[in-house]
């Protein structure tokens, strides 16, 4: 520490911040699902294929997401592409990569 006091105040209201975009992330599905958005858009029927889950089951989710702000989806003619839409969302999931997914991590002990 530099001697300058903690503002506990803004602390408290960064870590509540924190947590809840954290519980947001702590659903398996949905970080899937945010992970097959991390490279770019996609719509919904190249989700279902690359994470082989139903449609109504995507949607769902995607619905939530965007509720929360987490994705947003583009109208693209007849069908929605969805992205990331929220700028904290990609470094966090490139670490999660990094951390559990990446080729030639050593397995959990």
């Amino acid at each position: 520490m530099d001697g300058s006091r903690v503002d506990v105040t803004a602390l408290d209201a960064a870590a509540d911040e924190a947590a809840s975009l954290l519980k947001l992330l702590s659903n398996p599905s949905r970080l899937r699902i945010l992970c097959a958005l991390l490279p770019g858009d996609q719509c919904v029927g190249q989700l279902e294929e690359s994470l082989g889950a139903s449609q109504s089951y995507v949607s769902g989710q995607l619905a939530r997401m965007r509720a929360e702000g987490l994705v947003a989806g583009i109208r693209d003619g007849r069908s929605v592409r969805y992205r990331l839409n929220d700028e904290r969302l990609a470094p966090i999931l490139e670490r999660l990569y990094e951390v559990f997914c990446a080729p030639g991590r050593a397995p959990a002990r």
